[in-house]
């Protein structure tokens, strides 16, 4: 009986393996489908030409949830960064690169869909480590911020994109810097929704590759709150709440002021922020694509706003 089953057991496995490489090869097949979805949407040229070479920093740590769509989102900003001449995208999670020496090689820093507190170890290994080995990593999260910070202050770039602003709640400069924190997202990612060009902005070199038209697909959106004032901030794009339906649960805010992109100045450095990005197809969107480009250099320092 035993030897009988060998053969048995083996051909078993022989299915096991066929049926692995079966999900490898189609797991394999949606990623090119992807990588051609985005490179079919990129956009042709960049608005503004590159005044030297720039560098963009494209982080996404995730210390809370972890969107599906981050792979699609580095491939975006990166094959993006090499067709148009905007931007070397360097896609890297290593905290090394926040290091006073290191962060100055770069023009601008993306924050892509981070969540919580990015610059700690996990729970998971923060549990494990002995006093002095916490000690050391608060250190280090004190003296990164430190320098996010001065390096912003100082004239860096800052590009947040989607769950950005559902990091570092508890370091509030940051959320002085970028504009606002997350506050739940009412429209989910299956919700269609309008998404309007801010009135008198509809030139604004950001967003002028709209024409003054709205966005209309299926994402989800974010209500903010405090610092978040949309009359402090350059604002962009707003949910269309005569478009968009306002009988979902969860809103908070009782004067329809849900902004989805803005510019801020912070210190001598230029803030860009853009809370779509959660559904994978946002990075294939020709336009959306646009709009990130144009604040990539805008926040490069390379797209001269009036």
């Amino acid at each position: 009986m035993k030897l009988r089953s060998i053969p048995l057991a083996m051909a078993l496995l022989g299915l096991c393996g066929v049926g692995l490489m079966a999900v490898a090869q189609k797991k394999d097949e949606k990623e090119v489908s992807k990588q051609e979805k985005v490179a079919a949407a990129l956009p042709e040229k960049a608005p503004a030409e590159a005044k030297k070479k720039r560098k963009l920093l494209v982080f996404s740590v995730t210390r809370g949830f972890r969107h599906g769509s981050i792979g699609t989102g580095k491939m975006a900003l990166q094959m993006m960064g090499e067709k148009t001449g905007a931007y070397e995208a360097v896609v890297s999670d290593d905290l090394a690169n926040f290091e006073e020496d290191k962060i100055k090689q770069f023009d601008a820093i993306c924050f892509l869909n981070t969540t919580m507190e990015v610059f700690l170890p996990p729970k998971g290994q923060w549990n494990k480590m002995s006093d002095e080995e916490k000690k050391k990593a608060e250190e280090r999260d004190a003296r990164l911020k430190k320098n996010l910070l001065q390096y912003v202050k100082n004239g860096g770039g800052f590009v947040g994109i989607h769950a950005a602003s559902d990091t570092f709640y508890k370091w509030s400069e940051y959320g002085d810097m970028l504009g606002g924190y997350f506050d739940g997202h009412p429209w989910r990612s299956n919700t269609s929704v309008s998404i309007k060009v801010e009135k008198g902005k509809e030139k604004h070199p950001i967003v002028a590759n709209l024409n003054g038209e709205s966005l209309n697909f299926k994402e989800e959106i974010y209500q903010l709150k405090d610092p978040y004032d949309s009359s402090k901030v350059n604002m962009l794009l707003r949910l269309d709440t005569e478009k968009s339906d306002m009988k979902v649960k969860g809103i908070k805010r009782t004067d329809n002021d849900f902004g989805v992109s803005w510019t801020k100045p912070y210190g001598e450095g230029r803030v860009f922020y853009c809370s779509l990005g959660h559904n994978d197809y946002i990075y294939w969107h020709p336009k959306v694509l646009g709009i990130y480009l144009a604040g990539i250099q805008w926040a490069c320092g390379d797209l001269e706003v009036e």
